[in-house]
């Protein structure tokens, strides 16, 4: 452990972790920003992102984070490409682990992020950002006049399947059970949207077709009777829903049933100094551009506490 005690560390390289080490490096508050276990967050796992303002012919997911990252180490903000094993904000200076390796600062900024829950299949592994996509609103417009799968049966599911017959020309919603868990009204929505089939009682029991590098196909499995069936599909979007990246924080700061950090005014959390920014807290929009605006309130918030 050094005996020096920094202003701000950023736990978390993703969208909002490197908008808040831009901003509070141009503040002077020299953050280091620990990159984590995936550096550049759900972006570097994207292909084309057309929808982050700036880029007019749109830009490869793992390029944008590589340049956000280099634009805060441009204002000497130092990135640590190592993950934080654990945490101490019951006292200040907080405390901050790397392995063996101690940090002191006198406030924090969590951007660790939410992670898509995946079906945990190599198929779908080496498809991911080729056909393979776990955000509707990132990837739909690709999908423009083409069917699609849409794996899940609650309101995220529906509502992304709903939202996806914007531009594909059929919708197939998996479904393992005979009946969706989601909401009424989302039911009775996409139900009655004629471009959305569902495949009841139903898993993915291949993607093809990972040597052609895109998805071809899928074969689903009824789930009573064993039955195989074959769908020429060109996009499957799993929509199973998403754990929030805070299990290093539990005990420390209040969050909700379903583990996000809860914000009690502007980004801070429920410990003063203790700031909050990304899909760590939002449950709602998580996009690349929100998280982005979260990181830049998070460091204006920590400035403020600091020079308080």
């Amino acid at each position: 452990m050094s005996n020096t005690v920094h202003d701000v560390l950023i736990i978390g390289s993703g969208p909002a972790g490197y908008t808040a080490g831009i901003y509070a490096a141009r503040a002077d508050l020299k953050p280091i920003i620990f990159a984590g276990p995936q550096p550049g967050g759900q972006l570097t796992i994207t292909t084309e992102v057309e929808n982050f303002p700036g880029f007019p012919e749109g830009i490869q997911g793992p390029q944008l984070m590589d340049d956000m990252r280099k634009q805060v180490e441009r204002f000497d903000a130092k990135v640590i490409f190592d993950v934080v094993s654990k945490v101490d904000f019951s006292q200040k200076p907080f405390r901050v682990w790397v392995n063996d390796t101690e940090y002191q600062s006198k406030s924090i900024i969590i951007s660790t992020g939410a992670s898509a829950m995946l079906l945990g299949r190599e198929d779908e592994t080496a498809l991911m950002g080729h056909g393979v996509s776990a955000c509707a609103t990132c990837d739909g417009f690709f999908y423009r006049d083409q069917e699609i799968i849409v794996v899940g049966g609650g309101d995220s599911a529906l509502e992304e399947a709903s939202f996806l017959t914007k531009f594909a020309s059929k919708v197939t919603i998996v479904h393992r059970r005979d009946e969706f868990r989601a909401s009424k009204i989302m039911r009775e929505r996409a139900l009655a949207n004629k471009k959305i089939e569902v495949a009841w009682d139903s898993v993915v029991e291949k993607i093809h077709d990972p040597e052609k590098k895109s998805v071809t196909g899928v074969t689903l499995k009824n789930v009573k009777t064993g039955e195989l069936n074959e769908l020429p599909v060109t996009g499957v979007f799993i929509a199973i829903g998403h754990k929030p990246n805070t299990d290093l924080f539990k005990g420390q700061l209040e969050m909700d049933e379903a583990g996000y950090i809860i914000n009690k005014e502007r980004t801070m959390t429920s410990v003063p100094g203790v700031f909050a920014s990304g899909d760590v807290v939002d449950k709602i929009y998580r996009q690349a551009v929100t998280a982005a605006g979260m990181g830049c309130q998070a460091a204006l918030d920590a400035e403020r506490y600091l020079e308080g």
